[in-house]
């Protein structure tokens, strides 16, 4: 038998309460995205303002995140003409994400689920995402 951690759904609020702080303090409302270890969703918020078309994509980027064990913004690195990974968004129905904004949640050593953000920049996703496991941290210590 394995025996598999998992984020529970006050962890996910925690996650989506420091995404949600860094978002209000750089002025863009965002999609928030949280999954388990498989990629399956825990919870979700879209802030007023968030995009309707970054409800799929946060939700794809968490999924990637935390289903391929790697950050979004590490596929965008690789996924171009003529490297062996170029065409990986088209995988699992197209739902792996190269776009910078997905992250795996770490906890000892092991990926324990997946913070996905859009509406902003990519950077802007990419810092708001990395607020939310830094808040999460903080407050699992």
């Amino acid at each position: 038998m394995l025996a598999i951690k998992r984020l529970d759904i006050t962890e996910a609020r925690l996650l989506i309460a420091g995404a949600t702080q860094k978002a209000q303090n750089i002025g863009v409302p965002m999609c928030i995205a949280i999954v388990d270890e498989s990629g399956n969703l825990i919870a979700f918020e879209r802030m007023n303002g968030g995009k309707t078309s970054s409800v799929t994509i946060a939700q794809d980027k968490a999924f990637t995140a935390a289903a391929a064990k790697k950050a979004t913004h590490d596929y965008n690195a690789v996924n171009v003409p003529g490297s062996l990974v170029f065409g990986i968004h088209t995988e699992v129905g197209g739902r792996m994400s190269s776009v910078g904004g997905g992250l795996p949640v770490i906890v000892d050593g092991e990926v324990v689920g997946g913070i996905g953000l859009s509406s902003g920049m990519p950077q802007q996703d990419m810092d708001c995402a990395q607020a939310g496991i830094d808040y999460f941290e903080a407050q699992s210590r």
